[in-house]
């Protein structure tokens, strides 16, 4: 209706007639239009705010319905960028490209009803013309989707990669492959700059071409309807409203197109949101079980996104005896310990503990037997006490300080406030090896029959590596599973197993791997020369 108000304005000046109550009208529709645009951002803001926050509640909730299981759906990595940007490129979905898209639909229909009794030529060449853009985008849908799909699963790679890296430093620089793993993160970066370039040269063209029909198609209708208007079939208002609507026909479906590119960053990330929410909760799981027995793993393999992690590996861990797991960075074992804890579960094979199939036992029922200690164990703000009791809410105080002192941090406590000494949330009041001693102390309290220690003594002091290892090598009677890049700490080990690329390269006793003159033994020698030069240059 501005529109034609203002055409039939121009048309009056160049008669020189003035329309002062028109140009009134204009502008209360302008001001009109301008409050209605307001409230519709100000409405859309507000339902991508309640629908972005329903989904992270859904995706946190669902997090702790199947606690570490999400890992065998999605990465860490994965987790947070969903969580966080995934969920915000949904409100371009629901905040610009769904209400654009109905827009887009009405807006060429109306228009067409309006111009066609004015000129029928320019009518259906406008609206004939239209129906190109979305076709334009109904092409390129299927390429973009497996595009942006791929655009995704490099940039959580890059995460995976960098994180990976990043927590195995340490490791990374004992084996001396810290330049491999730099040529392997210039790789990953090099691909996803690629992938990058992929995704803005289809957006690019994609718009090109929009372009060229939108600004085309409206081309062709003004010169319509000036034709229309020198044959004196169109009277001088007419005109000057068929040009100036010419745009509107191609503009909303135009602004369609740029919001789908948007969009469909916001459904790839989708993609991964409903993929964790349809994850299945188990079900009919016994709460209970006896562990009083072997550890057995049967042909289990594992892998994530088309990536074998663990492939078709067996052994047994014998009850009471203490076994060591150890291999290059990334060759699979801290995935091997997740899925005995229970964290992961195998797409093939089985574990067993005492003959009873893991898989059929409840998480919590698993998690009263067995305990996991990670190289970061997360410490709690609170006292000194509290922090032991998350481990044993009927502990004495004697039993407190009896745990303390096996692992050497009895003196340093007494010198402060005791069981009452005041600890930061994430122990940050504490040393590295402070927090990691502090740790073994609470799953000493927990007293269960089966340990997991997954590189505990990585990135602490020598003082906390040996009070840990000393205690770890003292908890007679119990099933110990030991994970150290250090290969010192496993010698005393009853069963050693070495690990490369998710696979079981040999397994026996230290004196039997050096003898065997494998990947251990190769690993052992590296390693042991590389301390001893540390030494020798501390010296």
């Amino acid at each position: 209706m501005i529109m034609a108000l203002f055409a039939r304005v121009l048309s009056l000046a160049f008669k020189g007639t003035l329309a002062g109550d028109k140009l009134l009208i204009i502008l209360l529709l302008i001001a009109l239009k301008t409050l209605s645009s307001f409230l519709s951002s100000k409405f859309a803001f507000k339902t991508t705010a309640l629908i972005k926050m329903s989904f992270r509640e859904k995706i946190f909730k669902k997090l702790f319905e199947i606690k570490d299981k999400y890992l065998n759906v999605l990465s860490s990595s994965e987790i947070t960028q969903i969580t966080s940007e995934g969920v915000d490129q949904l409100e371009s979905y629901f905040g610009n490209y769904i209400p654009q898209f109905f827009y887009a639909i009405i807006a060429p229909i109306t228009l067409f009803i309006v111009v066609l009794p004015i000129n029928m030529p320019s009518a259906l060449i406008l609206f004939v013309l239209v129906p190109f853009i979305p076709l334009v985008i109904i092409l390129i849908q299927k390429w973009a989707k497996r595009l942006l799909k791929k655009y995704w699963d490099q940039y959580t790679k890059l995460g995976d990669t960098f994180l990976e890296d990043l927590e195995g430093l340490t490791t990374l620089k004992l084996y001396e492959a810290d330049e491999d793993y730099q040529r392997k993160m210039d790789r990953e970066a090099e691909n996803f700059r690629k992938i990058t370039m992929k995704v803005l040269t289809m957006q690019l063209n994609s718009i090109s071409i929009m372009d060229l029909v939108a600004y085309g198609g409206a081309a062709l209708g003004i010169v319509v309807a000036l034709v229309a208007f020198k044959n004196n079939s169109l009277m001088l208002d007419e005109a000057i409203f068929i040009i100036l609507i010419s745009a509107d026909f191609f503009l909303p479906m135009r602004l369609l197109g740029s919001f789908f590119h948007i969009a469909m960053n916001g459904m790839a990330s989708s993609d991964k949101i409903f993929k964790l929410l349809d994850v299945e909760i188990e079900e009919d799981l016994k709460d209970s079980f006896d562990p009083d027995g072997d550890i057995e793993l049967e042909n289990v393999s594992f892998k994530y996104d088309k990536r074998k992690i663990i492939e078709d590996v067996s052994f047994k861990i014998k009850k009471g005896s203490l076994t060591s797991i150890v291999g290059p960075s990334g060759s699979g074992k801290s995935t091997l310990a997740s899925l005995i804890n229970r964290n992961l579960k195998a797409q093939k094979g089985r574990i067993k503990i005492a003959d009873q199939d893991l898989l059929k036992i409840s998480p919590d029922a698993i998690n009263k037997h067995l305990t996991y200690v990670g190289a970061d164990s997360y410490i709690f703000k609170g006292t000194l006490k509290e922090e032991l009791l998350i481990a044993d809410q009927k502990a004495s105080n004697e039993k407190l300080w009896e745990v303390l002192k096996k692992v050497k941090l009895d003196e340093y406590f007494q010198n402060l406030d005791g069981l009452d000494t005041k600890i930061l949330e994430g122990g940050k009041n504490l040393s590295g090896g402070q927090r990691q001693r502090l740790a073994l102390a609470r799953a000493l309290l927990h007293d269960s029959t089966i340990y997991i220690f997954d590189e505990a003594t990585s990135n602490i002091d020598m003082e906390s590596e040996e009070a840990i290892m000393s205690v770890i090598h003292n908890l007679n009677d119990k099933t110990i599973i030991l994970i150290s890049h250090r290969l010192a700490n496993v010698i005393s080990s009853d069963m050693i197993i070495t690990m490369e690329d998710g696979k079981i390269k040999e397994s026996g006793t230290h004196e039997e791997l050096l003898k065997k003159k494998g990947l251990y033994q190769k690993l052992y020698l590296k390693q042991n020369s590389y301390e001893k030069y540390m030494m020798e240059g501390i010296s």
